[in-house]
């Protein structure tokens, strides 16, 4: 773990912000909602720009408190592929993924959990191939 941060007002639960590697890996703690999505998604902008590749989001201990929190991933998915980058998701908790095959999101974001990565969508027209994710 490279850096932690937690963002939130004082009657807002923080969301915490684990910097596992530089531009590629982030994971989030705590609940995404109208208060703390947009200091997380500022925190993810930098992400993103610090990095090439696959930029790969930890969300097993993140809730996904209402339809901001859906809407940030969904912003950060086009911010990444405007950058020739990918959003993936890691570790979605079951609320999520419910959410994202409601929505059906699941056919327009990366996901990957444990043994099972879903390679959707490929890379970006004219940008270099994704490197593997470790």
């Amino acid at each position: 773990m490279v850096g932690a941060a937690a963002l939130g007002g004082s009657s807002v639960v923080p969301v915490e912000i684990l910097v596992d590697s530089p531009g590629r890996e982030v994971t989030l703690r705590g609940p995404l909602q109208v208060r703390t999505v947009p200091d997380v998604r500022a925190a993810l902008h930098r992400a993103l720009l610090g990095g090439q590749g696959d930029l790969v989001l930890h969300l097993a201990e993140a809730e996904v408190a209402d339809a901001t929190g859906l809407g940030m991933l969904v912003g950060l998915h086009h911010r990444a592929r405007r950058l020739g980058r990918r959003l993936v998701i890691a570790e979605a908790t079951e609320r999520l993924e419910r959410l994202l095959r409601i929505t059906r999101l699941h056919l327009v974001l990366a996901r990957l959990d444990g043994s099972r990565a879903w390679e959707l969508p490929g890379p970006v027209p004219g940008a270099p191939p994704f490197p593997p994710i470790r």
